[in-house]
């Protein structure tokens, strides 16, 4: 088909018409119209993430607006896309605590404290952040943990309190 075909036209109207065809459209249609294409994908957060990995050309900026209104795309626009704004993924991606965990464990450039803080406003994410970031303030996570079966498992990391941990085993 060529691209100024009424065929073409045809099909790029119909492909326009949901954020995933769009998406697929510009992937894999050669001569598509890349802007109608991303404006349209953008109006959901995966495909916009999904354009911004995969069409070459895609503008990153308009992307990574729509991607971070998912904390986990948010994530996951950090992790895979090269010229992703790292603070703005992050503090998207902060908005759950297993995703704050996600951020502070895989990227690099994350701020350790700030995804910390998100984290532990859940038990079980107190508890994985403590035990898998590196940099954790061990005290701080356990000090946010109000489960009794997440306190409990802080027993066996280094920094922790263990009186708290003992106290909350026997229950």
């Amino acid at each position: 088909m060529n691209n100024l075909s009424k065929e073409f036209l045809t099909a790029q109207e119909e492909a326009c018409k949901s954020p995933r065809r769009a998406y697929a459209f510009a992937k894999e249609i050669e001569g598509a119209d890349m802007e109608k294409c991303q404006e349209i994908a953008c109006k959901h957060h995966m495909w916009a993430y999904y354009f911004a990995r995969d069409i070459k050309g895609a503008d990153i900026e308009k992307c990574q607006e729509v991607a971070c209104k998912d904390p986990e795309f948010a994530f996951l626009f950090a992790l895979y896309i090269k010229d992703a704004n790292i603070k703005i993924c992050q503090k998207a991606a902060c908005k759950a605590p297993e995703m704050a965990y996600c951020f502070a464990k895989n990227i690099k450039e994350a701020d350790i404290k700030y995804c910390q803080k998100a984290a532990c406003k859940n038990s079980k994410y107190a508890y994985y952040f403590a035990s898998f970031v590196k940099e954790a303030d061990i005290k701080y996570c356990q000090k946010a943990c109000k489960d009794p079966f997440w306190i409990s498992c802080f027993i066996n990391l280094p920094g922790a309190d263990i009186r708290k941990c003992l106290i909350y085993s026997l229950l």
